[in-house]
Order: C-alpha cells, then sequence, then structure tokens
C-alpha cells in the first residue's frame, strides 16, 4: 500500500464500524473502529498500511489520528451505553508517549464524551523487554481517567502471565481457528484455561470473527458476553440501531438453549442408568473380592467401559486396573497403590459421593493416555472406597449428546 498516496489524500480517509453485540441484551453495546481508504472507487482496508514495518511511525499516527477524530465526531451522538473500541499496537500508542492520543480523547471528553467508553484494543504479541514495561505504566495511567483494556491475537498460554499483569477488562478471542479440525482440539483446552483465567481476573469474553451460526453457539456455550464477526454483521460507514438483531439473536439463544436442554437431559439419563446398573452389580455380588468385582462389572459394561479401578478417599488406587485391549480386558498390578488426589476436583467429588451416597458423572475431559475425550463414572462401593469407570470415546460418540 502507497503510504505517500494515503498522505496526499487524507481526505479518502475514513473509519468504518463493526458492532459488537452482547449476550444478556442482544444489544449493540460497541463499535470497534476500522480504518478504510477509496482508491478508485473501492473502499480498501488500511490493516496493512498501519502492518507495515516499513511506514514511519509518524505517517501512521497521523493517518490514525485522523481516522480517530472522525470515529469520535460521529461517537459523541451515540447513546451513553455504546463503547467504542480503537485498536492500538504498542508502537502506535507509545508514539511521544502516548500523550497526543490522550489529549485528542480529553478534547471529546469536553464535548460530552465519557473516557469509559472508550476500549484500547491490544495484541498480547506486541512488545517486549523496555518497551512492554513502558507500555504496561502508560497502560494503567490511561485507565485513571477510565478507559478500558482488551486483549487481543492470545494465541497460547505462554501470554498468562502478562494477561494477569494486565488485568484486561475484555479478553478479545478469535474463532478463526474453530474452521481448522488440525487446530481445532487444542483451541478447545486453550479456552477453557482462558475462561478459567478470565473469571478469575474478573475480565469478560468477548469472541470475534464469528461467520457461522455454529461459531456463535460455541461463543455462547463458553461464556462468551460479547460477540462480533461478519455473520452477525460486516462493518459499515454508518451506526445501527442498538436493537438491530435482537429477535434474530433471541431465536438463534433461543434455539442454542433447546441444544443444550437436550445435553443435560441426556448427562442425567446416563448417570442415572450406570447408577442403577452398578447398584444392581454390586447386590448381586457383595462377597467378591476387588479383583474379581472388576472382572464382573468389566463384562457388564463391555460396550461402554475401557478402564476400571478402586481408590480409597485419600485417592490411592486399592485394587490393579482393568483395561480394555483389542483383544478383551486385562488387569494391569502396576497401577495399585498409585495416587489421583492431585486430579481437579477429585476430593471434591469423593466427599460429594461419601455425603449423597450417589455415583457421578463427570465432564468431558481429554485422557492422558490415549488423548481421547472420555467421561468418568465414579461410585461409593462402601464408607471409604469408590469405584471409578472410564467411559469410551466409542460409546460417547454413538450417543452424541454426551460429547
Amino acid at each position: 500500500m502507497d503510504a505517500l498516496e494515503i498522505l496526499s489524500n487524507l481526505d479518502n480517509v475514513f473509519p468504518y464500524f463493526q458492532p459488537i453485540f452482547s449476550a444478556d441484551e442482544q444489544l449493540i453495546i460497541a463499535y470497534e473502529v476500522l480504518g478504510r481508504y477509496i482508491s478508485e472507487g473501492n473502499i480498501i482496508s488500511l490493516g496493512p498500511f498501519f502492518q507495515d514495518q516499513g511506514i514511519p511511525d509518524e505517517y501512521k499516527f497521523e493517518v490514525d489520528m485522523l481516522i480517530v477524530r472522525k470515529a469520535l465526531d460521529k461517537a459523541v451522538d451515540l447513546e451513553e451505553e455504546v463503547s467504542i473500541f480503537f485498536n492500538r499496537s504498542v508502537d502506535l500508542l507509545m508514539y511521544e508517549s502516548g500523550e497526543p492520543f490522550l489529549n485528542e480523547l480529553l478534547q471529546y471528553e469536553k464535548k460530552g464524551l465519557s473516557l469509559k467508553r472508550i476500549v484500547l484494543e491490544i495484541s498480547i504479541q506486541n512488545g517486549q523487554g523496555e518497551t512492554l514495561h513502558q507500555f504496561e505504566h502508560l497502560l494503567h495511567y490511561y485507565r485513571t481517567y477510565g478507559i478500558k483494556i482488551a486483549l487481543t491475537n492470545i494465541g497460547s498460554t505462554g501470554h498468562f502471565e502478562r494477561i494477569i499483569k494486565l488485568e484486561p477488562d475484555i479478553l478479545k478471542i478469535s474463532l478463526e481457528a474453530l474452521r481448522s479440525t488440525a487446530t481445532g482440539v487444542n483451541f478447545h483446552d486453550v479456552l477453557f484455561t482462558l475462561s478459567l483465567l478470565a473469571r478469575k481476573i474478573g475480565s469478560t469474553l468477548l469472541f470475534e470473527q464469528i461467520e457461522m451460526s455454529y461459531q456463535l453457539q460455541f461463543a455462547w456455550k463458553n461464556g462468551g458476553h460479547y460477540y462480533q464477526g461478519f455473520y452477525l454483521q460486516p462493518p459499515a460507514g454508518e451506526f445501527l440501531t442498538r436493537d438491530f438483531l435482537k429477535s434474530r439473536l433471541k431465536e438463534k439463544f433461543h434455539d442454542f438453549i433447546s441444544y443444550e436442554k437436550r445435553k443435560i437431559e441426556a448427562f442425567f439419563l446416563t448417570t442415572k442408568h450406570f447408577q442403577a446398573k452398578v447398584q444392581e452389580i454390586l447386590m448381586k455380588n457383595k462377597r467378591l473380592e476387588y479383583e474379581e468385582l472388576l472382572h464382573v462389572i468389566s463384562k457388564e459394561l463391555d460396550k461402554a467401559a475401557f478402564r476400571m479401578y478402586i481408590c480409597n478417599e485419600d485417592g490411592f488406587q486399592t485394587s490393579a486396573n482393568f483395561f480394555k485391549e483389542q483383544h478383551g480386558w486385562v488387569k494391569q498390578d502396576e497401577y495399585k497403590d498409585k495416587n489421583w488426589s492431585w486430579r481437579p476436583y477429585f476430593l471434591a467429588n469423593i466427599i460429594k459421593m461419601r455425603d449423597e451416597q450417589k455415583g457421578i458423572l463427570s465432564d468431558l475431559y481429554r485422557d492422558i493416555e490415549s488423548g481421547e475425550p472420555i467421561r468418568t463414572f465414579s461410585y461409593p462401593i462402601n464408607a471409604h472406597e469408590y469405584l471409578f469407570i472410564d467411559i469410551a470415546y466409542d460409546y460417547l460418540f454413538e450417543h452424541d449428546q454426551l460429547l
């Protein structure tokens, strides 16, 4: 992109606005400002201009501030509940120590635009060393004015330390990875960890690049408070009424809710099924030793289970593993006396089973050894010991509402 052409034709530079929708009210709660340029009658994105490392920062800053001013001129008349997102790189925000940009915002505050409505969208992958340290101080300074911070381009768990340090108001997560089966599995794992982190530090999840219905459903299911993408609305030069998609989103959410209800019902029915089956087996085989009992259970649950064992209330295995191989069930004595209390929720589930005297079907998780998604049914067999039955992926796949 020819930087000199753009700088010579600044009248052709203008902002586009992409709406961001809320889950709770199904209303537009913000717009992201995107730079555009008219060239020979065509509207093109200024993204490549700002990302070009060969263009001097002062050129980028001049164009950026023009977009900011034109965007804020329009935003002054927006409803007070609507925020404005500005994309800022580390270099752009640090230009002249960040003062010119802040001073520009303060001029619009005098016109009635609360700075609490301004959100700075920062790529977490930008910046390093001393520059990053100064940048973090600048962000904290901006926040004293009520300006909010959104972190984007969160590509891996390696950025968690920086996320915790910055304590962003919003974590912006791209759903582009969902289109790739190669990265889909890892993406789910990273997202689960991010959602836990966001809850701990009080951040809100915003899912972007929603381009299909199933991506919106994924965002809704995984704790997304805000949504953005071409499936909802592409960027445009004008603002929309806040309830532009309210009826459509309510219909979509109704479909998602109905589907999740069916899954939850299937979960409870499966729990009851295993509860009744295990109770029946235990009642008929009260006098059997543990290895004989596991042998009987493996026959009865051959189509569903692939591993089973017994632990005491402290998580130590009091039996060997019974494991299903290609040609049948085998006993794995080497697992006896291993301890599993370090696993998430293990002790909490033990206490729950002890107090309620009922079995528990776990959430879906990835097996350490096989790497496949599985669930575990656990059941109290006496006052101090508990049966664990790992349910195979093939069984879950046949009963797909358990996945």
